[in-house]
């Protein structure tokens, strides 16, 4: 299998990279775990620590460039792929600063006489991350594995080979020993079996269902911890007492960032019938306005889907939906030009019996709901095999904290959309897996948490 680089705006291929030998996985595999039994992982965390504040410098000296880079390979329009590395490089600095406190010994009483929990690394662990934001989603993982002393071996999408080659360049750059992060071409065959090797300890995988299912049956089969963070179809509530021009604006935002491929995207629309044709109204207008186009040109919000399957699989989707009687208000059809684009797309009239119901929209396809009160939005907004994130935009937000806690998801945000920073914890429950990146809670998720107790007798 060969990495491609294929400009989803030109449809012109860029770059071909080739699969990783046997030889070469098993020459990285033996670095990593010779750094793990280093003192690079087993000594003083300020080493590690400083490379993390170098690694934070470099993401941003070469901000421009990682964002152009990611624009050719998935479409994403610059000024977000800028503040995708501002994001990295925000969290490579808070792991910097913050890690060595996260990580000092906990101490607990105990009638048994002295006693700490410790945190130590664990091994090599194994990355397996998607396109759609391909920095983002390797620094998840790494930073705070740089932290605890884990070495990475990553598979990043075969569609952003030049993105991983930059990410392990940059580690390197930053100071860190080879070994510490290392990008592999390999398939989805090669991943099996390197989790199945002994120096791998722990496996992190974002993605969709069906990868995510066959990775964690395999974690589980070798009795290896695995962290996945899934699709999600989070809701976008809409109260009647919300600013509703705040809410439209951010609803469009929500749904057409990326392109609509964001796990965490707003993708189900649920809106208080008060309010409902205001903010339809709104929201609609919203859509249509967006500047669609080149994603290297500074205006354009909308750019094209990440690869031609992508188009198809959504395209499917949506001819699907409206088969089952949902009426597409606006869009509804790739858009008549050169490259993977999809025409903003609002649908309405989507009832339980329809296939779109129940299924994640990876691109710019809104679903709008008209609900009466506060508990038909919790029995919709729950009515969903997904559990990711979800926002709320209301005018009493006593009201809104009380909604928060009755739906089921990992995250909700209030009067914003769903978003990620360094210090809060992202990961979400039911069929949007498990486990938490960022913040206190992920970078504890691959330590071995070591008991130390010493007797009072």
């Amino acid at each position: 299998m060969a990495y491609r680089t294929l400009n989803p705006f030109t449809e012109q291929t860029l770059e071909v990279f080739e699969e990783h030998t046997d030889a070469q996985v098993e020459a990285a595999m033996a670095k990593a775990d010779a750094v793990f039994r280093s003192d690079w992982s087993q000594g003083d965390i300020q080493p590690r620590l400083a490379v993390l504040k170098a690694l934070a410098e470099r993401l941003t000296e070469n901000r421009d460039s990682l964002a152009r880079t990611i624009a050719e390979e998935m479409g994403k329009p610059l000024a977000q792929g800028q503040g995708e590395i501002d994001l990295c490089a925000g969290i490579a600095a808070y792991y910097a600063e913050k890690a060595a406190d996260l990580l000092k010994p906990q101490k607990i009483d105990s009638a048994l006489g002295e006693a700490w929990v410790e945190f130590h690394p664990i091994g090599v662990l194994l990355a397996v991350e998607p396109w759609n934001f391909p920095i983002y989603q390797l620094i998840r993982v790494v930073a705070p594995a740089i932290a605890v002393g884990n070495p990475v071996m990553f598979k990043h999408a075969g569609i952003v080979p030049r993105c991983a080659a930059r990410f392990e360049a940059l580690v390197r750059e930053a100071g860190a020993p080879d070994g510490c992060v290392t990008n592999l071409y390999v398939s989805s065959d090669k991943v099996a079996e390197l989790i199945g090797d002994d120096r791998i300890q722990g496996v992190a995988l974002t993605g969709s269902e069906g990868a995510g299912a066959k990775v964690s049956a395999r974690a589980s089969e070798m009795l290896k911890k695995s962290t996945l963070e899934l699709g999600g179809s989070d809701v976008f509530v809409v109260l009647d007492d919300a600013d509703i021009e705040k809410a439209v604006a951010a609803g469009v935002e929500g749904r057409l960032s990326n392109a609509g491929q964001v796990c965490t995207g707003s993708k189900r629309f649920i809106v208080q019938k008060a309010v409902a044709d205001a903010f339809t109204r709104g929201f609609v207008q919203g859509m249509k306005d967006a500047v669609v186009g080149d994603p290297l040109d500074e205006a354009t919000v909308l750019g094209p889907l990440s690869s031609e399957d992508a188009l198809k699989t959504l395209t499917g989707q949506v001819e699907e939906a409206v088969k089952h009687g949902a009426e597409a208000v606006i869009g509804g059809k790739p858009a008549d030009r050169t490259g993977f684009f999809y025409e903003p797309t609002v649908l309405t009239g989507v009832t339980r019996d329809n296939p779109a119901f129940h299924q994640e929209f990876f691109g710019p396809v809104a679903q709008v709901f008209v609900v009466e009160d506060d508990d038909a939005v919790v029995e919709l907004a729950n009515d969903s095999r997904f559990g990711l994130g979800g926002s709320i935009f209301a005018g009493d937000t006593a009201r809104a904290r009380r909604l928060a806690s009755r739906i089921e998801t990992g995250m909700v945000f209030i009067n914003t959309t769903t978003t990620s920073s360094p210090e809060l914890p992202f990961g979400g429950v039911k069929r949007s897996g498990f486990g938490r990146e960022l913040g206190d809670v992920g970078i504890k998720e691959f330590v071995n948490r070591k008991l130390v107790v010493v007797s009072a007798d």
